[in-house]
């Protein structure tokens, strides 16, 4: 009998089944940091403003064209722990001595072992912090909140790049 090959068919063509990705299956990485143990990656965006202009001689159409690039803060929350790797990193930042890391969030397979896609933020630095309620009637585990700002926003797929 023959050997039959299977070939790979492309991901976004009618009749392909496309499994999206979970939200909980996600590390991140920041240089020189090795420890946190991070439960939630928020605000993750591009916003770019559209400037009104009205074309000379045709007042009737206003055309939108592209403007000023922001990139929005990005949050992470993150259990409690003895290590002071992060708040030393948001330290250099109230001194006024920032310390601009690249951060990467990356989105794992759902297997959750192989990287999938990943974000980068380019030269991220600490620009909030949020400590844990604390509460005595409470059996919730302490989370922190770091807020971070940054110059830039890339997307990497499939494994590609190495680590921050």
């Amino acid at each position: 009998m023959p050997e039959v090959t299977a070939t790979a068919r492309p991901a976004a063509q009618p009749g392909n089944l496309v499994d999206p990705y979970r939200a909980y299956n996600f590390k991140l990485l920041i240089n020189n940091v090795t420890e946190g143990h991070f439960t939630e990656v928020g605000g993750l965006g591009i916003k770019v403003e559209t400037i009104a202009y009205r074309e000379a001689g045709n007042n009737s159409v206003v055309r939108a064209i592209p403007g000023r690039v922001t990139y929005q803060p990005v949050t992470l929350r993150f259990g409690l722990t003895s290590s002071a790797e992060l708040w030393e990193w948001l330290m250099t930042a109230v001194e006024g001595r920032v310390s601009r890391r690249n951060v990467s969030i990356v989105m794992l397979d759902s297997s959750g072992s192989a990287e999938a896609l990943r974000w980068n933020l380019v030269n991220a630095w600490p620009q909030e912090w949020y400590g844990s309620p604390l509460d005595a009637m409470s059996r919730e585990l302490a989370v922190e909140t770091l807020v971070l700002a940054h110059d830039g926003l890339q997307r990497e797929t499939s494994g590609v790049g190495a680590a921050a």
